[in-house]
Protein backbone atom coordinates (compact mmCIF):
# COMPACT_ATOMS: atom_id res chain seq x y z
CA UNK A 1 0.00 0.00 0.00
CA UNK A 2 1.23 3.51 -0.55
CA UNK A 3 0.14 6.08 1.35
CA UNK A 4 0.54 10.00 0.75
CA UNK A 5 0.07 12.81 2.78
CA UNK A 6 -2.05 15.49 1.77
CA UNK A 7 -1.10 19.45 2.14
CA UNK A 8 -2.45 18.93 5.64
CA UNK A 9 -0.27 15.86 6.98
CA UNK A 10 -3.30 14.48 8.77
CA UNK A 11 -5.53 13.36 5.84
CA UNK A 12 -3.38 10.88 3.54
CA UNK A 13 -4.37 8.68 0.68
CA UNK A 14 -3.85 5.21 0.44
CA UNK A 15 -3.53 3.62 -2.79
CA UNK A 16 -3.65 -0.38 -2.65
CA UNK A 17 -1.60 -2.56 -4.67
CA UNK A 18 -3.94 -3.89 -7.38
CA UNK A 19 -3.88 -7.25 -9.04
CA UNK A 20 -4.93 -7.71 -12.11
CA UNK A 21 -5.11 -9.55 -15.56
CA UNK A 22 -8.52 -10.67 -18.31
CA UNK A 23 -9.87 -12.07 -15.20
CA UNK A 24 -10.78 -8.91 -13.56
CA UNK A 25 -8.73 -7.79 -9.83
CA UNK A 26 -8.01 -8.46 -6.37
CA UNK A 27 -6.42 -6.13 -4.15
CA UNK A 28 -6.77 -6.26 0.17
CA UNK A 29 -8.79 -3.49 1.00
CA UNK A 30 -7.99 -2.96 4.65
CA UNK A 31 -5.22 -4.71 6.66
CA UNK A 32 -4.94 -3.29 10.23
CA UNK A 33 -1.01 -3.41 10.61
CA UNK A 34 -0.59 -1.55 7.04
CA UNK A 35 -3.07 1.07 7.94
CA UNK A 36 -1.64 1.72 11.49
CA UNK A 37 1.92 1.99 9.82
CA UNK A 38 0.92 4.37 6.99
CA UNK A 39 -1.23 6.76 9.19
CA UNK A 40 1.62 5.94 12.06
CA UNK A 41 -0.66 5.41 15.19
CA UNK A 42 -3.02 2.84 16.18
CA UNK A 43 -6.95 3.24 15.49
CA UNK A 44 -9.64 1.00 16.42
CA UNK A 45 -12.33 1.38 13.94
CA UNK A 46 -15.75 0.54 15.37
CA UNK A 47 -18.37 1.15 12.97
CA UNK A 48 -18.89 0.58 8.71
CA UNK A 49 -20.72 2.72 6.91
CA UNK A 50 -22.49 2.74 3.39
CA UNK A 51 -23.83 5.24 1.22
CA UNK A 52 -25.38 5.91 -2.39
CA UNK A 53 -26.01 9.04 -3.86
CA UNK A 54 -26.51 10.51 -7.15
CA UNK A 55 -24.93 12.84 -9.28
CA UNK A 56 -24.55 16.28 -7.30
CA UNK A 57 -25.12 15.17 -4.22
CA UNK A 58 -22.96 17.38 -1.55
CA UNK A 59 -22.91 15.32 1.44
CA UNK A 60 -21.36 17.50 4.46
CA UNK A 61 -19.18 18.50 5.85
CA UNK A 62 -19.92 16.42 9.05
CA UNK A 63 -18.57 16.43 12.06
CA UNK A 64 -19.10 15.76 15.90
CA UNK A 65 -17.94 18.25 18.10
CA UNK A 66 -17.91 15.08 20.97
CA UNK A 67 -17.15 11.60 20.27
CA UNK A 68 -15.12 12.84 17.14
CA UNK A 69 -14.62 10.25 14.22
CA UNK A 70 -11.70 9.28 11.92
CA UNK A 71 -12.94 8.09 8.75
CA UNK A 72 -11.52 5.71 6.26
CA UNK A 73 -13.59 6.34 3.02
CA UNK A 74 -13.77 4.78 -0.35
CA UNK A 75 -15.61 4.33 -3.14
CA UNK A 76 -16.94 1.27 -4.60
CA UNK A 77 -19.15 2.13 -7.65
CA UNK A 78 -18.93 5.36 -9.42
CA UNK A 79 -16.64 9.07 -8.73
CA UNK A 80 -16.51 11.39 -5.81
CA UNK A 81 -14.50 14.32 -5.13
CA UNK A 82 -13.99 14.13 -1.22
CA UNK A 83 -12.67 16.85 1.51
CA UNK A 84 -11.63 17.39 4.59
CA UNK A 85 -11.45 20.78 6.51
CA UNK A 86 -9.14 21.01 9.56
CA UNK A 87 -11.33 22.16 12.19
CA UNK A 88 -8.59 21.87 14.89
CA UNK A 89 -7.85 25.93 16.23
CA UNK A 90 -4.36 25.35 17.20
CA UNK A 91 -3.70 23.75 14.27
CA UNK A 92 -1.28 25.69 11.86
CA UNK A 93 -4.01 24.41 8.60
CA UNK A 94 -7.20 25.54 11.31
CA UNK A 95 -9.38 26.61 8.25
CA UNK A 96 -8.04 25.04 5.63
CA UNK A 97 -9.22 22.30 2.88
CA UNK A 98 -7.87 19.17 1.13
CA UNK A 99 -10.20 17.33 -1.08
CA UNK A 100 -9.06 14.11 -3.61
CA UNK A 101 -10.96 12.43 -6.29
CA UNK A 102 -11.45 9.00 -5.26
CA UNK A 103 -13.29 6.34 -7.29
CA UNK A 104 -14.23 2.52 -7.98
CA UNK A 105 -11.91 2.90 -11.22
CA UNK A 106 -8.78 4.80 -8.95
CA UNK A 107 -9.12 2.26 -5.59
CA UNK A 108 -7.86 5.15 -3.21
CA UNK A 109 -8.70 5.83 0.30
CA UNK A 110 -8.62 8.84 2.00
CA UNK A 111 -7.80 8.73 6.02
CA UNK A 112 -9.22 11.39 7.34
CA UNK A 113 -8.46 11.62 10.95
CA UNK A 114 -10.25 13.22 13.78
CA UNK A 115 -10.62 16.90 13.73
CA UNK A 116 -11.49 17.30 10.50
CA UNK A 117 -14.90 18.11 9.04
CA UNK A 118 -15.80 15.37 6.01
CA UNK A 119 -17.87 16.03 2.78
CA UNK A 120 -17.90 14.86 -0.76
CA UNK A 121 -20.14 15.45 -3.95
CA UNK A 122 -20.74 12.73 -6.52
CA UNK A 123 -18.93 13.20 -9.99
CA UNK A 124 -20.24 10.08 -11.90
CA UNK A 125 -24.09 9.36 -12.35
CA UNK A 126 -24.07 6.95 -9.29
CA UNK A 127 -21.87 6.92 -6.26
CA UNK A 128 -21.40 4.19 -3.49
CA UNK A 129 -18.84 4.81 -0.45
CA UNK A 130 -18.07 3.31 1.96
CA UNK A 131 -16.44 4.53 4.75
CA UNK A 132 -14.93 3.02 8.76
CA UNK A 133 -15.28 5.23 11.56
CA UNK A 134 -13.60 5.13 14.83
CA UNK A 135 -16.93 6.59 16.83
CA UNK A 136 -20.24 5.81 16.62
CA UNK A 137 -22.63 8.05 15.04
CA UNK A 138 -23.95 10.09 17.78
CA UNK A 139 -26.37 12.59 16.25
CA UNK A 140 -26.58 14.66 19.11
CA UNK A 141 -22.92 15.80 19.12
CA UNK A 142 -23.18 15.68 15.06
CA UNK A 143 -22.46 19.24 13.65
CA UNK A 144 -22.26 20.00 9.64
CA UNK A 145 -20.93 23.15 8.34
CA UNK A 146 -21.70 25.14 5.27
CA UNK A 147 -20.44 23.70 1.86
CA UNK A 148 -19.82 26.82 0.50
CA UNK A 149 -18.38 28.58 3.48
CA UNK A 150 -16.59 31.74 2.02
CA UNK A 151 -13.97 31.23 4.84
CA UNK A 152 -13.24 28.27 4.17
CA UNK A 153 -13.27 28.45 0.20
CA UNK A 154 -13.96 24.82 -1.10
CA UNK A 155 -13.44 24.92 -5.17
CA UNK A 156 -15.96 21.73 -5.52
CA UNK A 157 -16.28 20.62 -9.28
CA UNK A 158 -19.56 20.58 -9.30
CA UNK A 159 -22.11 22.73 -12.06
CA UNK A 160 -24.17 25.05 -10.75
CA UNK A 161 -25.70 23.95 -6.70
CA UNK A 162 -25.13 20.70 -5.26
CA UNK A 163 -28.37 18.41 -4.42
CA UNK A 164 -28.19 19.07 -0.57
CA UNK A 165 -29.99 16.92 2.09
CA UNK A 166 -32.17 19.22 4.46
CA UNK A 167 -30.03 19.27 7.15
CA UNK A 168 -26.96 20.60 4.84
CA UNK A 169 -28.73 23.15 3.47
CA UNK A 170 -28.68 24.41 7.16
CA UNK A 171 -25.22 24.31 7.72
CA UNK A 172 -23.57 26.77 9.53
CA UNK A 173 -20.15 29.03 9.06
CA UNK A 174 -17.18 27.37 10.52
CA UNK A 175 -17.17 30.05 13.01
CA UNK A 176 -20.81 29.58 14.21
CA UNK A 177 -21.00 25.62 13.87
CA UNK A 178 -17.84 25.31 16.73
CA UNK A 179 -14.49 23.34 16.15
CA UNK A 180 -11.79 22.19 17.98
CA UNK A 181 -9.47 23.05 20.81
Amino acid sequence: MKATPLAIPDVIVLEPKVFGDDRGFFFESFSQAKFEAAIGRHVTFVQDNHSRSVKNVLRGLHYQIQEPQGKLVRVVQGRVFDVAVDIRKSSPTFGQWVGEILSAENKRQMWVSEGFAHGFVVLSDTAECLYKTTAYYAPEHERCIAWNDPTIGIQWPVDGEPVLSVKDQQGQSLAEAGYYA
